[in-house]
């Protein structure tokens, strides 16, 4: 699905082969924030890595088992970061949902202006009942991102998230198309 979406504020789009060299600079970029909650987000991030992230959501689209999206300037196309609807549980009809937006790019409401895309995508396009995001209950300003789009806490999950190589309290909100 080559799904794509813009507001004043950020586009997101399926990531392109070219993005390679973008996403590995905004993650070395990010280890000091992103990095403290999110293992993947590595100084010794490579180009390898990225054209094997960039494979890999190609295929989970082409599965429909995931949907990743890149975070550009709606206007200069600049790079943001990422978003996607993940870990998409069809029995059920739900899924998660998750963003960063690299270091240098932060406080100025991208995050908050995706992840609005991101759940316009998961309930009109994939017509999800439910969407929940995961967040580590020390990353506040995750948690702040969620709560600005009206999601609800709904509990503090024990040993829910994998990070580091041990488990981590997880914060889940959720969201479902009525609040939208």
């Amino acid at each position: 699905m080559a799904y794509t979406q813009a507001n004043q504020i950020v586009r997101i789009r399926p990531f392109e082969k070219s993005d390679a060299d973008n996403f590995v600079a905004a993650v070395r970029e990010s280890v000091e924030g992103v990095g403290k909650w999110m293992d993947w987000c590595r100084a010794d991030y490579s180009p390898d890595d990225a054209h094997t992230w960039i494979e890999t959501c190609h295929q989970n689209s082409a599965d429909g088992t995931a949907y990743e999206f890149a975070l550009v300037d709606p206007d200069t196309g600049e790079f943001f970061g990422g978003a996607g609807v993940n870990q998409i549980n069809t029995a059920h009809n739900f899924a998660n949902v998750g963003y960063w937006v690299r270091q240098s790019r932060q406080r100025r409401g991208i995050a908050t202006a995706a992840l609005r895309l991101l759940i316009e995508f998961a309930f009109q396009e994939l017509k999800l009942t439910r969407v929940e995001l995961v967040i580590r209950p020390d990353n506040l300003p995750s948690r702040r991102v969620a709560e600005k789009v009206g999601a609800t806490l709904e509990s503090i999950a024990r040993n829910r998230i994998i990070s580091y190589g041990k488990p981590w309290e997880g914060a889940i909100y959720s969201l479902i198309p009525e609040q939208v």
